[in-house]
């Protein structure tokens, strides 16, 4: 059974609708407006279960009025019948404050298996049913109003049959575990990877864009740790990646999340980069006294530095950038927006969406 405050934004929706019964038929212009996803941008975070884990927590309940989702990252799959949380997974005073701030609480689950063991798993019937009934019983071990499914370790890979395997299977798995969820009147949400340039093709954004609720894309690592310097994402590939969703799965359903960090890569060497929260490249870049500089093609900070003689090369991403590739989404007409991750983000970055009307 779901806390009952948490479904507090469903409550005073349905107490709306109640009272408009009374008197008398919705216009469907204010049945529209009745809706909270109709009136500007939604937000939805992952909560990170490293680092400060307490101030994302907090971060979170600043942001009450704008969040309506918060995911934390608390959950790994290794086989068909275990899931096991990170170090504070299932914190019970998180899930009540989140709901009591009336923000759903719908956890992440990750696999490491990879593309050859999850395909294999994912097509044999009986274990994915024992797979699914897993997940179930996770969702119903705390007050979660769904779940976040972000197997993106098994999309990794070269071998085309392998990926194409994944798809096949990822598509029976998805579909029968959302309408189990469903079955529950639980949220079912798959996070998936940019489909552009050849990336994300494990993904099939159109069936999982008919049984998902909700289909986050991941709008960061365009550059990443293991690969060139460079920005982690830009106006072009968000182009690119959104008109290929907006074209394979209904607009309402899709949320593009946006990096709340950067990499930071010793010059001319690739990959090894370290990793970096806004507020921590911020620093650096203080100390070091290096110049603010902004790419206008990508619409992403960066700079330059030395450390004992070594250049290196920062590429993050602040509320500037965020503003400079929201245009992007409401020129595709997405409403979905998402963080990676709380904590980690310019604190400019909530009043940048809040001035972004779709």
């Amino acid at each position: 059974m779901d806390h009952p405050s948490g479904t507090r934004k469903r409550a005073v929706l349905a107490l709306l609708l109640a009272l408009a019964v009374l008197a008398g038929p919705l216009a469907p212009a204010a049945a529209a407006a009745a809706s909270p996803r109709a009136r500007g941008r939604t937000v939805s975070a992952w909560l990170p279960y490293w680092g400060d884990v307490d101030a994302a927590y907090r971060d979170a309940l600043r942001h009450a009025s704008q969040l309506h989702t918060v995911s934390p990252f608390w959950y790994q799959t290794s086989s068909d019948d275990v899931v096991t949380g990170h170090q504070g997974a299932g914190r019970r005073r998180i899930i009540n404050g989140l709901h009591d701030a009336g923000i759903e609480v719908v956890p992440t689950v990750t696999e490491t298996l990879g593309a050859e063991k999850m395909a294999a798993l994912m097509h044999d019937p009986e274990r994915r049913r024992l797979h699914v009934d897993t997940l179930l019983d996770l969702v119903a071990s705390r007050a979660y109003d769904g779940l976040d499914l972000d197997y993106e370790a098994m999309a990794l890979t070269g071998d085309k049959e392998a990926r194409e395997r994944v798809r096949t299977g990822y598509n029976a798995l998805v579909k029968q575990l959302c309408a189990r969820l469903h079955a529950r009147d639980k949220q079912c949400v798959v996070t998936v990877l940019a489909r552009v340039r050849g990336s994300g093709t494990a993904f099939d954004y159109e069936k999982l864009g008919r049984y998902a609720d909700r289909v986050r894309i991941m709008g960061y690592d365009l550059h990443w740790s293991g690969g060139e310097a460079g920005p982690l994402s830009s106006r072009d590939w968000y182009d690119e990646f959104l008109r290929y969703a907006t074209d394979t799965i209904p607009r309402h359903k899709i949320e593009v999340a946006f990096p709340g960090y950067g990499w930071d890569w010793v010059t001319g060497v690739k990959g090894h980069a370290a990793h970096l929260t806004w507020k921590e490249a911020e620093a650096l870049r203080e100390r070091a006294g290096a110049e603010y500089l902004f790419d206008q093609v990508s619409g992403t900070p960066h700079f330059v530095y030395e450390k004992d003689g070594v250049p290196h090369e920062v590429w993050y991403q602040d509320a500037r950038g965020v503003r400079a590739q929201l245009p992007l989404l409401r020129k595709y007409g997405v409403r979905g927006t998402g963080l990676w991750a709380l904590g980690f983000e310019d604190p400019e970055f909530w009043s940048a969406l809040g001035g972004e009307q779709a």
